[in-house]
């Protein structure tokens, strides 16, 4: 019997072989929808089965002892975070040491990517109490929504009264750096304005992975608990076909590289920079950047305390 799982994620372009059929299981049917933005609660949704989850949300979910829906360490998007610290062309600032003392705008204060950036800013001695701190909207273009979520802190994290978007904002000065998970829109045209903080981002990240041996993960997949039990072996059905769909994403991008004139070398590179398992899933394979996040969370006032690879994911390796 065929078991059909609803499931909602980002519009993941690795996910096209499972959207197209060329990655099939004859025991999991996926229905996957595309959401430009993560469900807020897949607990009580009527919709999904599944879904992409932030990292650090599960991590609070699971720590406030949650156990409606069960996470497992497939880690749907990853990516470093040194490349995610903009500014604009005029700015003095190069490295993240510099921003000790400055302005520094965030989209969401306990999101995961901020979390991870944090850390590599950390690593520079810029920590939470070394800078002044703003959450708020990207751009206009963004809805207005409570960004700090419960971690404010008078003068050191606050949101902008005006709600002001951040762009702007650092346009005019009033704040020197932002943090982004996406880059907004014309920032990749000439003339935009606007430039990543580290000149060489690419070169502080490969320092940064030859040091901790990971890619940090963002989002994870989650299941609902009701659905794990009628049928124990999803988790590791689900993991297969989104693993397997992700390899051969990548190896048909690799024979046709033409999508870009350069994204050849980008995968040239990335090939021989990280090993070759860098994206597989896994809790013990994936432990030292599990357990680092979690710890990351309680350093950064996020968690009452850190916690276990085995506590996030029980029951799974």
């Amino acid at each position: 019997m065929t078991v059909t799982l609803r499931i909602a994620t980002r519009d993941w372009d690795y996910l096209t072989p499972l959207l197209l059929g060329d990655v099939t299981s004859d025991r999991l049917s996926l229905q996957i929808t595309r959401v430009g933005t993560l469900i807020s609660d897949l607990a009580t949704s009527a919709d999904y089965d599944a879904a992409e989850l932030s990292f650090s949300r599960y991590v609070s979910a699971m720590a406030a002892g949650a156990s409606a829906v069960v996470g497992i360490p497939c880690f749907i998007m990853r990516g470093f975070r040194h490349r995610c610290v903009i500014t604009t062309d005029a700015s003095p600032l190069e490295h993240f040491s510099q921003l000790k003392g400055k302005r520094i705008g965030v989209t969401g204060w306990r999101d995961s990517g901020n979390t991870w950036t944090r850390a590599a800013l950390r690593r520079d001695g810029v920590g939470v109490e070394d800078a002044f701190w703003i959450a708020g909207r990207l751009t206009a273009q963004h809805p207005i929504v409570d960004r700090l979520d419960g971690f404010g802190r008078p003068g050191l994290i606050e949101a902008d009264p005006d709600e002001r978007p951040m762009m702007e904002m650092l346009a005019r000065g009033d704040l020197d750096a932002i943090f982004t998970p996406f880059m907004p829109d014309g920032f990749f045209g000439p003339g935009s304005g606007f430039r990543q903080v580290l000149r060489d981002f690419r070169q502080a990240e490969c320092a940064y992975y030859a040091e901790v041996g990971y890619v940090p993960a963002h989002h994870l997949v989650g299941i609902k608990a009701d659905m794990l039990r009628a049928h124990p072996w999803i988790a590791d059905e689900l993991t297969r076909l989104l693993d397997e769909s992700q390899r051969a994403w990548t190896a048909k991008r690799r024979k046709y590289a033409e999508t870009s004139p350069f994204v050849l070398d980008e995968f040239v590179f990335a090939g021989r920079a990280l090993a070759p398992d860098w994206n597989d899933s896994g809790r013990d394979l994936n432990r030292p950047m599990i357990e680092t996040f979690a710890r990351e969370l309680f350093t950064q006032g996020i968690m009452p305390a850190p916690m276990t690879a085995e506590a996030l994911f029980p029951g799974l390796q």
